[in-house]
């Protein structure tokens, strides 16, 4: 007999960071210093109102970003929050940004003892 099980995890947040290009391995290590397990790193290409220049400053920006997901338990969120402004430099015009989203459910593949060690409870299909 062929059974799944489908552990659905309720109390987590998805951290999403649009960063300079080359700078999204520098700040997945600082969410994980602060706790994050890991994350996901894809390149994108930006473009708006001020794709050549940054206001009276005139700070060229880059158009090239990469985008980061990394998804946390809501506890840990804020911590790992700061920690990838901070690494980002986004208190800096024109570096990026960074955002949180509440998950309503998620799942992944979660092995027996750690499922009974924090009392989590599959859904048995077949």
């Amino acid at each position: 007999m062929n059974k799944s099980e489908l552990i659905v995890l309720t109390d987590a947040v998805l951290i999403t960071a649009i960063v300079q290009r080359g700078s999204a391995d520098l700040v997945l290590q600082a969410a994980q210093d602060a706790g994050a397990q890991g994350g996901t790193i894809f390149h994108a290409h930006g473009t708006g109102v001020r794709q050549k220049r940054l206001g009276i400053l005139g700070l060229t920006i880059n158009a090239e970003k990469e985008v980061i997901y990394i998804v946390v338990p809501a506890d840990q969120a804020d911590l790992i929050f700061e920690r990838i402004f901070v690494s980002a430099k986004l208190d800096t015009p024109g570096m990026g940004i960074l955002w949180m989203s509440a998950l309503e459910k998620m799942a992944t593949h979660v092995p027996h003892e750690i499922a009974a060690r924090f009392g989590l409870h599959a859904d048995t299909k077949k």
